[in-house]
């Protein structure tokens, strides 16, 4: 496929290029995306394309196989992130000129927590780098172990399933067959439109802050960072 963008970013060439192997190495890009602090990676496309390349029959395995291993998949990567989130905290968000951990994604990821509390772990699968991170934040705020293996639990039955299934059933329609291509572009471009749509209002806040016109709304202490996730907590 010719797209304007990195061959790893590229849905396609990577089913192609891991061949037999297709469902498990996107297994493992689900795992590092949800658990790994790696934001930068193709999670919805791969799953969208894994159900698609399934109803075509260039994956070779059945459906339900590939729901489980995905969704498996995506939520042992958030207890990942949930256990470096406990042993490690924040420490790893100090440079905010970090190529990939930036203080700013935490500050963003708390403020998907204050607004949706827990259901925020379920709600962030659909959000790219906030599904990365969230689970960091949630660690390092020690929500109750409990109650993020319940929430997270549905966030990846919700998105690892779900986006497969749908991938299946559209892959069934001729359209989508006649048009693969366009299609997988137009997925990679969805699924990255809530990246460039947060970029483009952080910029907008940087320089209404820089203009005195509000202040910033990256949390100013721990102290609001601990109320938040207590918050999450008691909800």
């Amino acid at each position: 496929m010719a797209m304007l963008m990195p061959n790893w970013m590229d849905p396609e060439f990577l089913l192609n290029w891991l061949g037999d192997w297709a469902l498990w190495g996107t297994a493992a890009v689900i795992f590092i995306e949800c658990g790994l602090l790696f934001p930068i990676l193709p999670g919805d496309s791969l799953l969208f394309a894994v159900g698609l390349f399934i109803a075509l029959g260039t994956i070779d395995v059945p459906l339900w196989l590939a729901c489980v291993v995905l969704t498996v998949a995506a939520f042992l990567g958030n207890v990942s992130g949930y256990y470096i989130g406990r042993a490690l905290g924040t420490t790893l968000f100090k440079n905010p000129d970090a190529k990939f951990l930036k203080p700013k994604y935490i500050d963003q990821t708390h403020a998907f927590f204050d607004k949706y509390g827990p259901r925020a772990l379920v709600l962030a699968r659909f959000v790219p780098i906030v599904r990365t991170f969230i689970t960091v934040t949630a660690g390092a705020g020690r929500m109750d172990p409990r109650k993020f293996f319940f929430w997270t639990g549905v966030g990846a039955v919700l998105w690892g399933t779900g986006v497969t299934l749908l991938g299946h059933l559209l892959g069934r329609i001729d359209f989508i067959h006649e048009h693969l291509e366009s299609a997988l572009i137009l997925l990679v471009v969805v699924s990255v439109l809530p990246m460039v749509v947060e970029y483009v209002l952080a910029k907008r806040r940087e320089r209404a802050h820089d203009n005195g016109e509000g202040r910033d709304e990256r949390y100013d202490t721990e102290a609001e960072r601990a109320a938040v996730m207590e918050k999450v907590n008691t909800d």
